[in-house]
């Protein structure tokens, strides 16, 4: 089967470095699913705007390698345990294609591009090619008593985020809510823990640098990349 994107997805996030690892991690992360030429007509998302979630199948297109083995190292699992790539929701997987549940907050209609469609809680960076957006439903889609293997076993603390006045004042309000979001998951490799490094992640056009020590991450500084 030979399949081609519908579409791209733009956001602040510009690497992989940063990305929530989970989609609905950090909703206050919004972005646009803009389609390809062919899609762009209102007749393709026509009822969309009843439901309040999506699906979307897209593709890990950053990863600069092919998966090698059938294990992988789950950040939550401290980056050092192996576990089966298809009991993980790793990048490098054999088809390199994600699945990602998203909020739909708006669909605008937009005179080149067509309908665009607006959502929140993505764990895309920009430019991801997309393959499909089907609706969310709940009596199919939701189990809430399901078990979830080493994720149940493992807490993902937040960390306490810290931006000085001068680098806020740098990024629009819905920008600066999205990276408090995202610095609040801790980007870094699970295994990092070098109160001195000072790291960088590419948003919104920036490079944001931070450090991290005792549960505290503080933005340093954010120039224009």
């Amino acid at each position: 089967m030979n399949i081609q994107p519908i579409a791209r997805f733009h956001s602040p996030m510009s690497s992989k470095f940063g990305l929530p690892r989970q989609s609905g991690l950090v909703s206050s992360l919004t972005g646009r699913i803009v389609f390809e030429p062919p899609y762009r007509h209102a007749e393709a998302v026509r009822g969309i705007e009843d439901f309040s979630h999506l699906w979307i199948i897209w593709q890990f297109s950053a990863n600069r390698h092919e998966a090698q083995g059938l294990t992988v190292r789950p950040p939550r699992l401290g980056g050092n345990e192996r576990i089966g790539v298809f009991a993980s929701r790793s990048p490098f997987r054999p088809n390199s294609l994600g699945l990602s549940c998203v909020e739909l907050k708006r669909v605008e209609m937009s005179a080149e591009l067509g309908p665009v469609i607006h959502v929140a809680g993505a764990d895309l960076m920009d430019g991801t090619p997309i393959y499909d957006v089907k609706p969310y439903v709940a009596y199919a889609d939701a189990h809430p008593d399901a078990r979830s293997g080493f994720v149940d076993k493992k807490e993902w603390g937040k960390l306490q985020v810290e931006i000085p006045d001068e680098c806020r004042a740098l990024f629009t309000a819905d920008e600066l809510e999205g990276l408090l979001g995202v610095l609040a998951e801790d980007p870094r490799p699970r295994y990092h823990a070098d109160a001195t490094r000072v790291y960088g992640m590419p948003f919104a056009g920036r490079d944001v640098r931070f450090r991290v020590a005792d549960g505290r991450l503080v933005v340093v500084e954010a120039p224009r990349l």
